[in-house]
């Protein structure tokens, strides 16, 4: 079940694999995400010393969450990954000139798990061209609900 969804990731890269990574958090940054309260916007995925982090995820806390501590809303947070995994993501990223996105935060078996993208930056030229494929094949829909209407 998903919670957050980072639409433009989408819409700036092309995503070429995906993998699904568990998430280091605080027991307030758990009931703020279960309370919606995420963003993935402006984040990004690094690589340090062979552990993979996520910067710039805003998680806003509750307000109730606690009281004796004080909570950072953008913290580096690790990620957990296998160590296959991981080694096969830095062969990429620093030979190929990839980059990591986060693309999803998810529930399963109760756990918070995020999906990040192996992707390749999109050039404007390609994002002009994709819309346009997108734009056609919505026009494309249409024209097909309008012939079948006026058959009925």
């Amino acid at each position: 079940m998903s919670i957050i969804q980072n639409k433009k990731a989408f819409h700036d890269y092309f995503i070429e694999e995906r993998y699904e990574a568990g998430l280091v958090l605080e027991g307030w940054e758990v009931k703020a995400i279960r309370a919606g309260r995420a963003n993935l916007k402006e984040s990004y995925v690094i690589l340090r010393q062979g552990e993979v982090f996520l910067l710039g995820c805003h998680i806003s806390p509750l307000p109730t969450a606690s009281t004796h501590i004080q909570p950072d809303p953008v913290r580096t947070r690790k990620l957990l990954l296998k160590a296959e995994e991981i080694r096969k993501l830095i062969g990429k990223v620093e030979r190929a000139g990839y980059a990591l996105i986060p693309i999803d935060l998810h529930y399963v078996r109760g756990r918070i798990k995020l999906e990040i993208g192996l992707a390749k930056g999109k050039k404007q030229h390609d994002k002009r061209a994709s819309e346009k494929d997108r734009e056609w094949l919505r026009e494309k829909q249409r024209l097909m609900r309008e012939s079948a209407k006026s058959r009925t």
